[in-house]
């Protein structure tokens, strides 16, 4: 097979965005003179990716948030299917995560004879079960990032590999704090919190001011806090507008980007659920997850879920091993005084960080080597 392969892939937000970044490391080096396009951000910009759109333009969450986007996310998907079906034809189609817009358009796809494969399971386990079906209709194969997924796959005849999550090779076993810090201009001895409410503009609403009048709390209650927000350019200017208002400017550092740094850099991260609690727990650090949406999105959710658990490191562990402040109950207060009891109780630090060591060998695998070994298995047919 030669290297000039045509692959289309969607990455529909910021963590699709790195995921995708990746994975089309490791497929260059495969097929070095591979064409790629389709939908994506600056992580995959990087590796000579052409985005028509750019990801954050699906970075919507929430059902009732969705609807205020959908004709404009309809409008694209219906554009993408056609020139994809027509001028720029590709030999494989990879949709990452983003599974409301993706399986949709795989499905299309793969009726036209356009092979797909998704990358990271839809959380079949944990929400919208009925999803299988379609999953089945609209997918060759899925790329899973979680050990469990393929056997869970396999029971409904979907074929599916176990490539381990790419961020685990990413992030180092033992992260330097230190070095961290340096980069960021912090000092070494001062505790510090990440305050992480999410890469949407629909989390900011919801859970930006609430973070930081949690930081304010905190502040008060130990003067000697310091707060990073790592903050992606389209949030940017909102980010700082919040941070003038909650009256924290001196304590409150907003990075550009730079996540990874702020989480390898911090204590205690306070942190919306979704992707970024994983990397948190391959940090080895603490923290509270808090989520709050509109509320009819909510109660949609609640009655879909299928986990006792909605952050992923105790979904992983299998238990409640970091607290979860959802909904009503992510209130500046209970975030607070979470953080506080972090930051006063270093057994219990030191037991968490043993438990995501192991989480953290058991995802790391060489993915980018099994994730363009079974890609190859699908071009082949």
């Amino acid at each position: 097979m030669d290297g000039s392969q045509r692959f289309a892939l969607v990455a529909g937000e910021t963590s699709g965005d790195l995921l995708a970044g990746l994975l089309l490391g490791g497929m260059r080096q495969r097929w070095p003179d591979q064409q790629c396009y389709g939908i994506g951000g600056p992580r995959m910009a990087e590796q000579g990716f052409e985005a028509w759109w750019p990801s954050d333009r699906l970075a919507v969450r929430g059902y009732i948030e969705v609807l205020r986007h959908y004709r404009g996310i309809v409008e694209i998907r219906n554009q993408l299917r056609e020139r994809l079906l027509t001028r720029d034809r590709p030999d494989l189609f990879i949709g990452v995560d983003a599974p409301d817009f993706n399986l949709d358009l795989e499905a299309a796809l793969k009726a036209q004879g356009v092979p797909t494969v998704h990358f990271v399971c839809p959380s079949i386990w944990a929400w919208r079960a009925d999803r299988v079906e379609k999953i089945r209709r609209s997918v060759n194969h899925v790329l899973c990032i979680f050990p469990f997924e393929p056997d869970l796959l396999a029971q409904h005849g979907i074929a599916a590999t176990y490539v381990g999550h790419p961020l685990a090779n990413v992030i180092p076993l033992q992260p330097d704090r230190a070095a961290a810090r340096t980069s960021l201009s912090l000092p070494l001895d001062a505790p510090v919190v990440a305050l992480l409410p999410g890469s949407r503009a629909s989390e900011l609403q919801y859970l930006g001011a609430r973070f930081l009048q949690a930081a304010l709390r905190i502040r008060q209650a130990r003067p000697e806090v310091r707060f990073v927000i790592p903050a992606v350019p389209a949030l940017r200017e909102r980010i700082e507008q919040l941070v003038r208002t909650s009256g924290l400017v001196d304590a409150v550092q907003v990075l550009n980007g730079q996540s990874h740094t702020a989480l390898a850099a911090c204590d205690v991260t306070l942190i919306a659920s979704g992707t970024a609690t994983l990397e948190a727990a391959l940090f080895k650090r603490p923290m509270v997850i808090a989520y709050n949406m509109h509320w009819l999105s909510w109660q949609i959710m609640r009655r879909k879920q299928l986990q006792p658990w909605v952050g992923l490191p105790n979904i992983l562990c299998e238990n409640a091993v970091v607290p979860e402040l959802l909904q009503d109950a992510a209130t500046p207060a209970a975030m607070a005084q979470g953080v506080i009891d972090w930051l006063d109780d270093a057994a219990r630090i030191e037991a968490l960080q043993q438990r995501f060591q192991a989480l953290h060998h058991t995802l790391r695998r060489d993915t980018a080597q099994l994730a363009t070994d079974a890609i190859e298995q699908v071009l082949e047919g």
